[in-house]
């Protein structure tokens, strides 16, 4: 079974076990979260599709880290005008693994 999950503005196709990383998330390494915006649910028999979310369907998942991803340099410049700025940034992440996919 899989379903199609939508969280930090992103949507992510989501099966039980599987480990993803999704935006950050509240929350303490250990504690559990209900995904509820679930768009899709299938694999077995009918494929229910939301309009626009399943009526009734919840992921369930466990917060396994949160962290902060690799940092990217962000270079700014305007030639021949001497303006030049580098800032660096990291996003934040959660680390789920997921529990369980009810419909």
């Amino acid at each position: 079974m899989y379903a199609i999950i939508k969280t930090g503005g992103k949507q992510y196709r989501v099966s039980e076990g599987q480990t993803l990383r999704v935006e950050k998330l509240d929350g303490e390494q250990g504690d559990s979260v209900r995904l509820d915006t679930v768009l899709l649910v299938g694999g077995e028999g009918e494929t229910r599709i939301g309009k626009p979310t399943v009526e009734g369907a919840a992921v369930d998942a466990r917060i396994v880290r949160q962290g902060r991803a690799k940092k990217i340099i962000v270079f700014k410049k305007k030639r021949r005008k001497g303006y030049h700025k580098k800032q660096g940034h990291r996003q934040a992440f959660t680390e789920l693994k997921i529990t369980g996919i009810s419909a």
